[in-house]
């Protein structure tokens, strides 16, 4: 098993009996601090694969949209330009300062037809059919039970409507996730965890299975193996500043921040790392009208 990525965030936090509020707050933490790298060349992906999810739903002129773990737009911002000015978009996330992104990135745009909240998506309280595809791309696997976290979002699709859920695949950023991971050991240990929020369904089938618990069948999943270039040793140390590795990072005073910093890329020059693994698993699901929402 693979170390987390998002250490600090809900899945973990739950399985070690926290507070539900008081892992949601880490997880905004993590991500606003992350904010000022988010965006960074370098990590590309969260937009190619956000773009990804949108074009594998087909969105039509006119449609309504609710993007919930919205970052910094990756899929929200397609998205309206997808459905244009007679469509809708609504983009949800906990962390302000992603938030803050997409909204600039919109007006540069001029998009007229979307709509930011920071907000919990369990917490959104839309009436049931209210969009004709609601979209989360990395994320779902934050809350401590994902198949309630479907349900809910499952709820508020149309008839006809879609669902996307967009997960990791196995071995996410390796090799540089196993050099991260073991630094940090040797420099603080207790920061070190094993627990993957997405393990469970970081396969097919296990996201399948997933699903299929809160009542969501018939979904069309495709696994995308990929990698990403790593064009220097340092750009790995800026996708982990603009990722969930932030909330571990932040944890570290500035002498074991430097030194994790450089044990990290060292590792990656002697084993001449110049990619990583960004293998990808997309779900859409189409909702029938003998489909009914599941309270």
């Amino acid at each position: 098993m693979t170390e987390s990525v998002e250490i600090d965030i809900l899945s973990t936090s739950a399985k070690n009996g926290q507070n539900t509020d008081e892992a949601k707050a880490k997880a905004a933490k993590a991500y606003n601090a992350a904010a000022d790298h988010f965006d960074h060349p370098v990590s590309s992906f969260w937009h190619r694969f956000g773009r990804r999810t949108i074009e594998r739903i087909n969105l039509q002129p006119g449609e309504r949209v609710l993007d919930v773990c919205s970052g910094s737009g990756g899929s929200a911002l397609p998205a309206a330009e997808m459905v244009g000015p007679d469509g809708h978009v609504i983009a949800a996330d906990l962390a302000e300062r992603l938030i803050d992104l997409a909204k600039a990135k919109a007006e540069v745009r001029r998009l007229e037809n979307i709509e930011f909240h920071v907000g919990d998506m369990l917490a959104l309280g839309y009436p049931d059919d209210s969009f004709d595809a609601v979209v989360c791309v990395f994320g779902i696997f934050f809350v401590p039970d994902m198949t309630e976290a479907v349900k809910e979002l499952w709820r508020m699709v149309k008839p006809g409507g879609r669902l996307a859920i967009t997960t990791w695949g196995p071995h996410l950023f390796e090799p540089a996730n196993r050099a991260f991971w073991d630094v940090i050991n040797i420099e603080r240990p207790d920061l070190h965890h094993g627990f993957n929020p997405w393990d469970r369904i970081s396969e097919p089938d296990g996201l399948r299975a997933m699903l299929a618990k809160a009542n969501v069948c018939n979904v069309d999943i495709l696994a995308e193996a990929g990698t990403h270039p790593l064009n220097l040793p340092d750009d790995w140390w800026k996708i982990a500043m603009g990722s969930g590795y932030r909330g571990t990072l932040e944890q570290l005073d500035t002498d074991t921040l430097d030194r994790v910093r450089q044990g990290n890329l060292s590792r990656l020059v002697e084993g001449q790392v110049n990619a990583i693994e960004t293998n990808v698993i997309y779900a859409v699901a189409t909702k029938t009208d003998q489909q009914t929402n599941v309270a």
